[in-house]
C-alpha cells in the first residue's frame, strides 16, 4: 500500500470513522499521486501549501494564515489557479463518494443487526450480534409498529391502498456535474465498494485499486464544466438514466420489501397496488422555459413509451428463462389456454417457436405477451403521436401477467407470482405503465391570460379581456366554459404565445388518446385569482381536450393551482373555497372524482419572505387547505415543490412529512426531486431504496396515526398548537423574522441588492451552463426576475446561506426582550411540536455550515457602497445564542455529530476553493481584456462547481 501514501489527509483528527477515514485518505493519496504524474510537483506542493495554511488558521483560529494563503494565490496566474480548482474539486467528488459508501455501510450494518436471528444463513451483523428489531424508518419498521398497534392484516393492507406517493423529478438547474462526472463517480463508488468486500482475495483488491486509480486519472482529466447549456431532450436523456436505472429497480425492491414484511409479521401475503409512482416536469415543464417546445413534449412522450417498452420486453426474456414449466409436470388452467388460442388468433408466432414452446405453455404466452408489446414499438412515432394509438394497453398487459400469476397459484407454485421476476414484473407494469412517469405541463398564469386574451379578441368575444376586472373576467370564463362550440376555427392564425400554447394543448389531447395515464396534472404557476386556474379550462375545451356535458366543461387532465408567494398563501383556502363553490370549477372537481391536487411552491415564498415567513406561511396554508376541502368532501394531495437546500424547502423527506399537520395525512402526497437532489438520492442503489422506504415509513405511519380518533380531534398542527396564543407567537416571529430579510434585501432596489451583486457570484452563477432554463423569468436580471435557485445559489457560495436562516436571530432576541419567559415555551415547542423542531434544526443545519471568516473575505470585494457583512454576522450571533437556549445544546447541531465532523473536514479545502474563487472576482472585474475575462471565466465556473461539490449543494 505504500503506492497509495503521498497525501496524508489527516482525516483521523476529525473524527469520522475508521472505515470513512481509511477510504478518504485512500482516495486522496491517490489523488495526490495522480497530480503528480498528471501535473507535476510543484502544483501538488501548492494544493498542500495552501490546505495546511487554512487548516492551522482554522485549528489556531489566526486569520493570519488565512491571509497568507490568500497572498500566495494573488501571485498564482490563472492556468495554475484553474489547476488548483480542478484538483480541489476531484477531491470532493471522491470525498462525497466516500461519504455516500459510509451511509450505505451504516445501513446495511443496522440492516443485518435487524434480523430475526432464525432467519437461514443467519442474516446478523458481521459480529454475530443482532437484536431482531426491524430498522428504523424501514418498511419493517413501519409493519411492525402497525402490528403492535392491534392494526389486522386487512387493515394493514387497506393502509397501503390509501397511499399515493409520487415522488416528480425536474430539471431544475440544481445539478452542476455533467453526466460524464457522474457516471465516472458511480464507477469509483462501485470500486470502492469491492474494496469493502471480506472475501475479496489479494489479487482482487489489487485490481481494484488499479481500477480505482485509473478512474480517478481519467475524473481529473475530464471537464468539469459543460461547453454549451443542454439541451431539453439531453435533460430528458438525464431523467431516464435515473428512471430506467436505480428507479427501476428501487420500486421492484420497494414491493419485495412490503412482501418480506408482512410475511414476518403477519405470515402472510397480499396483492398491494401501485402506492409509489413516479411523475415528470422533463420535456413539459414550460414556465420561462422557450425551449421546451410542443414538439419536445411530444418527442418526450414518444421517447419514454419507447424505452419503457423496449425495457419490459427484457425483462420478459429473463421471466421466460424462469417459466420453464412443462404441461407433462403440471396441467395448465382453461383461462391460460383460452388465452393462448386467442394470442394465436391474433398474432403470428414462427414456427419454430411454437414448436420450441409447445409443451411450455407459460413461455408460449410470453412470447405471445412479448410479440405485441413488439408491434407497439414498430408504432410509436415521435412526431405524429396519433399514429400510436393501440390495441393493447398497459392493463392489457398486467392482466396478462395477473393471469400467469393466479395460474401458478393454482399450481401449487403461490410464491412464484408473490416473488421472483413475475412479481417484479407486475411491480414495475402498475408502477410505470407504458408511459413510465406521467408527465406535467406547466405554465405561468400570466401566458394563459395573454392566450385567453388572444382567443376572445380573435372571437369577437371580448376585445380586453386582460383589462377587465376580476368578477367580469369570471363571467365571461363562465359563459365560454359552458359553451361547445370552439372560439376559433384555426388556431395558427393567432399570435405567440397564442399560437404556440395551444399546440401544446393539441399535444396532450393527442397523448391522452393515446394512453390517458401519461399526462398528469396542468400546473398553473404564480396563481394568484380564481380566474387563473379557469383559463387554462377554457384553453383546454378549445383545443378538445374534454367536452361540455350537462351544460359543464369536463377537462380529463387535473387542473392545479400553483401558490408561490407568502400573499398567494395566505388566501389559498379562500381561493380553493371560491372554486369549490363555482359551478364551473365544481363540475370539474365532480367529473374527477371529488379530486383536486394543490402545489406549494417552498422557493419563490422563501425568496419572497424570508426562512420563516416561508416556512410558517406554508404551514398554515397547509392546514387550512386540509380544513377546507375536508368542509367540501373533496380528496386533496398536495404536491410540495421543494428543492434540496433549506432555503428552498431541502432536508430529510420524511421528516418534513412527519411535520405536516394531521388534517393532511391522507395518505397522498407528492414532492419535487431536483437536480443534484436526484443524484444524490438515486444514482447508487443502496440510498436509492434506503431514501424510498423512508418516504413509504413516514407516510404510512403519519397516515395510520391521523386516523385514530384522538389525532384527528387535533385539526391544528398537533397538541402544543390547538392552543392559539401558539399560532399568535409564530405570527409574531415569523413577522420579525420577515422584517429583517426585507431589511436587508430591501425589494431588490437598493444598496442591500447593489451588495448583494457585489459580494456573491450571482453575475457567473447565471453564465453556468448547467439548464435548459433562463436563470431568470422574462430575460431581467432584477431581484425580481431572478429565480429562487440562483438566488439560493449565489448566497452558498461566499458561505453566507442566508436563506436558509437568517432573520432567526433578529426575530428570538426581539421576542425574549419583549418576554424572557417565552423561553420556556419555545423549549416547550421544540421538544413537543414536530414542526417548530424540523424547522429551528434546519437552520442550525444551515448555520454550521455557515462561514463567516470566509464570507468576510467576499465583502472585501464591495469597494464602494454600504456593507451588510456586520447585519448579517449580528444575525447570526443572536441566533446562534437564542438557539443554544432553546435547545440547552453548548454548540450548534450538537444533536448530528456525523454532519459536524463531515463539515471539520472540509472547511480548510472549502476554503481553498473560496479563496480562489474571491481572487478570480476580483480580477474578473478589474481586467477589460476581453481574452483576459473570458479565461477568468471559465475558471470562475470551475469554481463554481467546486464549492458546489464541497458543499453538496448548490440552489
Amino acid at each position: 500500500m505504500s503506492r497509495w501514501n503521498d497525501l496524508d489527509l489527516e482525516t483521523e483528527g476529525t473524527g469520522i470513522s475508521k472505515p470513512l477515514s481509511r477510504q478518504v485518505n485512500l482516495l486522496g493519496s491517490m489523488l495526490g499521486q495522480i497530480t503528480r504524474e498528471q501535473i507535476g510537483e510543484d502544483l501538488f506542493e501548492q494544493v498542500e501549501d495552501l490546505r495546511v495554511l487554512c487548516k492551522r488558521a482554522d485549528r489556531e483560529d489566526d486569520p493570519s494564515l488565512r491571509d497568507e494563503a490568500a497572498d500566495r494565490i494573488a501571485d498564482l496566474d490563472e492556468e495554475t489557479i484553474t489547476q488548483l480548482l480542478h484538483v480541489y474539486t476531484t477531491f470532493f467528488h471522491l470525498a462525497n463518494q466516500a461519504e455516500q459508501q459510509e451511509i450505505i455501510r451504516i445501513n446495511r450494518e443496522r440492516a443485518r443487526r435487524s434480523g430475526p436471528a432464525d432467519w437461514p444463513m443467519g442474516p446478523g451483523s458481521s459480529n454475530g450480534e443482532q437484536n431482531g428489531k426491524p430498522r428504523t424508518e424501514s418498511i419493517d419498521a413501519a409493519v411492525a409498529s402497525l402490528k403492535e398497534q392491534g392494526y389486522s392484516l386487512d387493515e394493514v393492507v387497506s393502509l397501503f391502498e390509501q397511499l399515493d406517493i409520487q415522488p416528480t423529478l425536474t430539471a431544475h438547474p440544481t445539478e452542476a456535474r455533467r453526466r460524464t462526472v457522474l457516471r465516472k463517480q458511480k464507477r469509483i463508488a462501485e470500486l470502492l465498494s469491492t474494496l469493502r468486500r471480506p472475501d475479496a482475495t489479494p489479487a482482487e483488491r489489487a485490481d481494484t485499486l488499479d481500477d480505482l486509480h485509473a478512474q480517478i486519472t481519467l475524473l481529473l482529466g475530464t471537464d468539469e464544466v459543460r461547453a454549451d447549456r443542454p439541451t431539453v431532450r439531453e435533460e430528458v436523456e438525464q431523467g431516464h438514466y435515473f428512471l430506467h436505472g436505480p428507479i427501476w429497480d428501487t420500486i421492484a425492491d420497494i414491493h419485495r420489501d412490503v412482501q418480506h414484511a408482512l410475511r414476518r409479521h403477519y405470515d402472510a401475503t397480499a396483492e398491494i397496488p401501485a402506492f409509489l409512482q413516479y411523475r415528470s416536469w422533463i420535456g413539459s415543464d414550460r414556465d420561462g422555459n422557450p425551449n421546451v417546445t410542443a414538439d419536445v413534449t411530444r418527442w418526450t412522450f414518444a421517447r419514454q413509451r419507447r424505452d419503457t417498452i423496449g425495457h419490459y420486453l427484457d425483462e420478459l426474456e429473463h421471466l421466460r428463462d424462469d417459466l420453464s414449466l412443462s404441461r407433462r409436470q403440471v396441467a395448465p388452467s382453461e383461462a391460460l389456454l383460452a388465452s393462448i388460442e386467442q394470442d394465436a388468433q391474433e398474432i403470428t408466432l414462427s414456427d419454430e417457436v411454437r414448436r420450441q414452446y409447445r409443451h411450455e405453455p407459460y413461455r408460449l404466452k410470453l412470447c405471445y405477451v412479448e410479440a405485441r408489446l413488439e408491434r407497439l414499438l414498430d408504432r410509436i412515432d415521435e412526431t405524429h403521436v396519433e399514429n400510436m394509438a393501440a390495441d393493447y394497453t398497459a392493463d392489457d398487459l398486467l392482466a396478462d401477467l395477473d393471469l400467469l400469476a393466479e395460474d401458478l397459484n393454482q399450481q401449487g407454485f403461490r410464491e412464484a407470482g408473490r416473488s421472483g421476476r413475475l412479481h417484479r414484473l407486475r411491480a414495475l407494469v402498475k408502477t410505470f405503465g407504458f408511459h413510465l412517469a406521467a408527465l406535467d405541463v406547466r405554465q405561468h398564469s400570466g401566458v394563459h391570460e395573454e392566450t385567453v386574451s388572444a382567443l376572445l379578441a380573435a372571437a369577437g368575444v371580448e376585445a380586453d379581456y386582460a383589462g377587465l376586472s376580476e368578477a367580469d373576467k369570471l363571467e365571461v370564463l363562465e359563459a365560454e366554459l359552458t359553451n361547445p362550440r370552439p372560439l376559433v376555427a384555426d388556431h395558427d392564425t393567432l399570435p405567440d404565445p397564442a399560437a404556440e400554447l395551444m399546440e401544446v394543448f393539441d399535444v396532450i389531447r393527442a397523448i391522452q388518446a393515446v394512453d390517458p395515464n401519461a399526462v398528469g396534472s396542468y400546473i398553473v404557476s404564480m396563481t394568484h385569482t380564481v380566474s387563473d386556474l379557469l383559463e387554462p379550462m377554457l384553453l383546454a375545451k378549445e383545443a378538445g381536450l374534454g367536452d361540455v356535458a350537462d351544460g359543464a366543461f369536463q377537462c380529463p387532465v387535473d387542473m392545479v393551482p400553483l401558490f408561490e408567494t407568502i400573499d398567494d398563501l395566505g388566501a389559498a383556502d379562500d381561493r380553493m373555497e371560491t372554486l369549490f363553490t363555482h359551478p364551473v370549477y365544481a363540475a370539474q372537481v365532480e367529473g374527477r372524482d371529488g379530486f383536486q391536487e394543490i402545489m406549494l411552491g417552498y422557493s419563490d415564498s422563501n425568496k419572497d419572505g424570508g426562512y420563516w415567513m416561508a416556512n410558517w406561511a406554508l404551514h398554515k396554508a397547509i392546514n387550512d387547505l386540509g380544513i377546507v376541502c375536508d368542509e367540501y368532501d373533496v380528496d386533496l394531495r398536495l404536491f410540495h415543490g421543494r428543492g434540496g437546500t433549506v432555503g428552498r424547502g431541502g432536508g430529510r423527506t420524511s421528516q418534513a412529512i412527519r411535520a405536516l399537520p394531521p388534517v393532511v395525512h391522507n395518505g397522498r402526497i407528492r414532492m419535487t426531486e431536483q437536480g443534484e437532489v436526484i443524484s444524490f438520492r438515486y444514482a447508487l442503489p443502496d440510498i436509492a431504496r434506503r431514501h424510498v422506504e423512508q418516504l413509504v415509513n413516514a407516510t404510512l405511519t403519519s397516515t395510520a396515526e391521523a386516523q385514530q380518533e384522538e389525532t384527528c380531534e387535533k385539526m391544528f398542527v398537533d397538541k402544543v398548537s390547538t392552543d392559539s396564543d401558539v399560532a399568535d407567537l409564530m405570527d409574531r416571529f415569523a413577522a420579525y423574522a420577515m422584517e429583517a430579510y426585507r431589511d436587508l434585501i430591501d425589494d431588490g432596489t437598493g444598496p442591500g441588492w447593489r451588495w448583494y451583486t457585489r459580494v456573491t457570484p450571482i453575475e457567473h452563477v447565471s453564465r453556468l451552463p448547467i439548464a435548459s432554463r433562463p436563470v431568470s423569468r422574462g430575460g431581467g436580471v432584477d431581484f425580481e426576475s431572478l429565480r429562487a435557485i440562483p438566488w439560493n445559489f449565489s448566497w452558498t457560495q461566499p458561505r453566507y446561506i442566508v436563506p436558509g436562516w437568517f432573520g432567526t436571530g433578529h426575530a428570538l432576541s426581539r421576542l425574549l426582550d419583549e418576554d424572557p419567559d417565552r423561553l420556556d415555551t419555545f423549549r416547550t415547542l421544540y421538544q413537543d411540536w414536530s414542526f417548530f423542531r424540523t424547522v429551528l434544526d434546519s437552520a442550525q443545519r444551515e448555520m454550521a455550515r455557515v462561514r463567516l471568516s470566509i464570507a468576510e473575505q467576499y465583502d472585501a470585494l464591495n469597494e464602494s457602497g454600504p456593507s451588510f457583512h456586520d447585519t448579517i454576522k449580528a444575525d447570526y450571533e443572536r441566533a446562534e445564542e437564542a438557539i443554544l437556549q432553546i435547545t440547552g445544546r453548548d454548540a450548534l447541531f450538537d444533536s448530528n455529530p456525523v454532519l459536524k465532523k463531515s463539515i471539520r473536514l472540509r472547511n480548510p479545502y472549502t476554503d481553498v476553493l473560496n479563496l480562489l474563487q474571491v481572487e478570480l472576482m476580483a480580477r474578473h472585474r478589474a481586467t477589460e481584456d476581453e481574452s483576459e475575462r473570458e479565461t477568468l471565466s471559465q475558471a470562475l465556473l470551475l469554481s463554481l462547481n467546486g464549492i458546489a461539490a464541497a458543499m453538496q449543494s448548490t440552489g
